[in-house]
């Protein structure tokens, strides 16, 4: 069998597993997942770096540049959801009146 029909076919049944897997993560822990998500993402990103940077070839060069461009979009973007999902449970501080402002009339 040849080897590309190989990784292609783990490739796809791996598309499928995960999808399986995520979509019965309830909601409650999609924060805490995602900052794991978002440290092995920071993992990827320096084995893309790594593996790119120790080529020679053109092709792999090219695609290592793709790989490192998403795995460094995926990973500040995550970094930035889970910023902004965490904020929704920072209780608000109380607004401070100024004297004079007009509130007390």
């Amino acid at each position: 069998m040849d080897e590309g029909v190989v990784w292609l076919t783990i490739f796809i049944l791996s598309v499928f597993v995960g999808i399986e897997v995520i979509s019965k993560v309830s909601s409650t822990l999609h924060t805490p997942l995602m900052s794991g998500a978002n440290a092995i993402h920071g993992v990827i990103l320096l084995g893309a770096i790594i593996v790119t940077g120790s080529t020679d070839n053109g092709l792999a060069l090219s695609i290592g540049l793709v790989a490192i461009v998403l795995a460094a979009v995926n990973m500040v973007g995550g970094f930035l959801v889970t910023d902004r999902m965490l904020q929704m449970f920072v209780r608000k501080k109380p607004a401070v009146r100024a004297a004079g402002d007009g509130a007390d009339s």
